[in-house]
């Protein structure tokens, strides 16, 4: 019973100092104290917080407005706009120039957004400029997406290696494509290109096959001209003419890149080396020595009947 009255006092007095408000009057003897200990009024004091003291208040006079000694501040005042100078047109309004034609809108948006999908182009653009890029989407366990470039040219893989590269720090593993590109009407081309990843090395050596486009002299009957040999590196490579009917008889990178060309017709052989990179260069040299007899006998400037006198 001591320890219980002793701490109802404590907290009455820690109550009273803290709280200036609260009313003193019923702790002014023990009785009153041992009665607020009995009961449960020392709860309720306790739960009572001190409250906050009131925000200072402005005082209007302690403000000061000071004014320029020219102004009125009752007075209304109106803004007057400067004077025009002589000799100004104001502009035309946009709504009062001419119409413009769905041409001219069309031309305006392909300069700013390319050309439309709608395959139509007003400027000239490719309107498949959009195909060849590609889309990568983000996020854990994206992988590259391409899309066909639409440009009439075939895409075919000879070869694919993994090539290392030393360095510093150790050795770069990297991938190298060589793809030939063709659209089998007198044009092919031959690249190679090196990347991480076997897709990104197949994009770059397509888009460097593309760029080094060359054009195939053939007859009528889908063949060469005249027979023809080339070498490249260590790879020689010769080519023939055949007779309708007779196909394409040859073997690894040459095969690919006539068959690419539009060739029907025709005899490879490989005397050199099988590296496939060399070889493919080598028919492309080949083809590039080819030329046809019209312009022969232009160039000796005889008519083209006499080329078989």
């Amino acid at each position: 019973m001591a320890a219980s009255s002793a701490i109802s006092l404590s907290a009455a007095f820690s109550i009273l100092s803290l709280n200036p408000r609260c009313p003193k009057q019923s702790f002014l003897s023990f009785r009153h104290l041992h009665f607020a200990a009995d009961s449960k009024s020392t709860l309720c004091l306790l739960s009572k917080t001190p409250n906050a003291f009131p925000p200072p208040k402005a005082n209007p006079g302690d403000a000061e407005t000071s004014f320029l000694e020219t102004d009125d501040p009752d007075g209304v005042y109106t803004f007057s706009p400067p004077e025009t100078p002589e000799g100004f047109i104001p502009p035309p309004n946009f709504d009062d120039g001419p119409v413009e034609s769905e041409e001219e809108i069309a031309r305006a948006y392909e300069e700013v957004y390319g050309p439309a999908y709608s395959g139509e182009s007003y400027l000239g653009n490719d309107v498949y400029v959009m195909d060849s890029k590609v889309k990568k989407a983000t996020g854990f366990g994206s992988k590259m997406k391409k899309e066909k470039v639409r440009d009439g040219f075939d895409e075919r893989v000879i070869q694919v290696r993994r090539v290392t590269k030393v360095v510093k720090g150790g050795k770069q593993l990297h991938f190298r494509a060589v793809v030939v590109v063709g659209d089998k009407q007198g044009n092919v081309g031959v690249g190679v290109g090196k990347a991480k990843e076997v897709v990104g090395a197949v994009q770059k050596s397509a888009v460097n096959a593309r760029r080094n486009i060359v054009a195939v002299p053939m007859t009528k009957y889908k063949t060469f001209p005249h027979r023809v040999e080339a070498s490249y590196g260590a790879a020689t490579v010769m080519l023939r003419p055949a007779s309708p009917g007779t196909g394409v008889i040859a073997g690894g990178a040459v095969r690919i890149v006539l068959e690419l060309a539009g060739v029907e017709n025709a005899l490879g052989k490989q005397l050199g080396s099988n590296n496939a990179l060399n070889n493919a260069r080598a028919t492309v040299e080949a083809v590039m020595q080819m030329r046809q007899f019209s312009e022969v006998a232009e160039q000796r400037g005889i008519p083209m009947e006499e080329l078989w006198k």
